[in-house]
């Protein structure tokens, strides 16, 4: 399917796939393919918007997050740990292992930095601790930043590399932090956006993406729709998309003007199924404001401390 063919302000389900939990869409902008993952299908995905061919690549657990790396691999954090993946999607060698309780815990959502650092957070499965936290993954290893979370998700920063924002899914909030790229320290963290379910409405912060305007777009899980918010934290656009549970958007296309959802479908009731059955599927629409290009993960450059764009960031 080519982006012209995908519609302006409005989603289509550009790839009908039943994916249990769709997760981490990255545009490759070299190859002009979508990576994502299906995490608890333990799957890394391939999708090809030219020809609609969907690659599926089996993991040996959980894969929660992941970036492309400037060797043509993956920096990826699976259940056990953050781990390096090869061109194939192949693990070969384990970073760092899951601090966590890994029987009730798992990786998350995250990314890397424009100095080439993976940043990832947990989830908390029985989301009654708060024993989630937030992580970043440099040369010195891997460094707690903060903890307390249920779920971790919605880690994205200002194309300014002033701000990084990061959700705690289940209450309700995005957070917010100065952010140092030079030597990736982080500030305190304040509430940036915060929502208020209804009984009808639960629609609560998952992965996100920002726009080269600097706006904030996250997926609201169990809300239907996407949300573009102003680096003031006021929401000024919403998009509905056909299935309840958007997990995490990404710019791609040539222009990076085309917008990527993935969604799930695990846990669902039957009647919501019925009436959305294009969930866990793949979702596109065009935007008019591009995003901006993804960051690769770089061993090289966090062991000289340089910050110069990677290969990702000039694409």
């Amino acid at each position: 399917m080519q982006d012209n063919l995908i519609k302006f302000g409005e989603f289509s389900c550009v790839l009908k796939v039943k994916a249990s939990l769709g997760e981490c869409p990255r545009w490759d902008s070299l190859a002009g393919v979508l990576w994502w993952v299906d995490i608890l299908g333990a799957e890394l995905h391939r999708f090809d918007p030219r020809t609609s061919e969907d690659l599926v690549i089996p993991m040996p657990e959980h894969i929660g997050c992941f970036s492309q790396s400037d060797d043509g691999g993956f920096i990826a954090a699976l259940r056990s740990g953050i781990w390096l993946l090869d061109a194939q999607g192949s693990p070969t060698r384990m970073l760092c292992s899951n601090p966590e309780n890994t029987r009730t815990s798992r990786f998350n959502d995250g990314r890397c930095d424009a100095a080439g650092r993976f940043w990832a957070g947990t989830i908390d499965e029985p989301k009654a601790g708060g024993k989630a936290g937030l992580y970043r993954y440099d040369g010195n290893g891997l460094q707690s930043i903060d903890g307390g979370f249920l779920t971790s998700n919605g880690l994205a920063f200002s194309p300014d590399n002033r701000w990084l924002y990061h959700a705690d899914t289940p209450r309700f909030t995005v957070y917010r932090r100065p952010f140092d790229v030079i030597t990736g320290a982080v500030g305190p963290r304040e509430p940036w956006l915060v929502l208020h379910p209804t009984e009808l409405d639960r629609g609560r912060p998952d992965g996100a993406a920002v726009d080269a305007e600097g706006y904030y777009w996250s997926a609201l899980y169990e809300g239907g729709r996407i949300i573009r918010v102003a680096p003031d934290g006021t929401i000024v656009e919403t998009y509905p998309l056909p299935a309840q549970c958007p997990t995490m958007c990404a710019f791609g296309g040539t222009d990076l003007r085309t917008l990527y959802v993935t969604t799930a479908r695990h846990g669902r009731p039957d009647d919501e199924l019925r009436a959305l059955p294009e969930s866990g599927g793949l979702f596109a629409m065009r935007v008019s404001v591009p995003g901006v290009p993804e960051p690769l993960y770089s061993s090289r450059r966090i062991a000289t401390g340089a910050i110069e764009p990677s290969q990702g960031d000039k694409a």
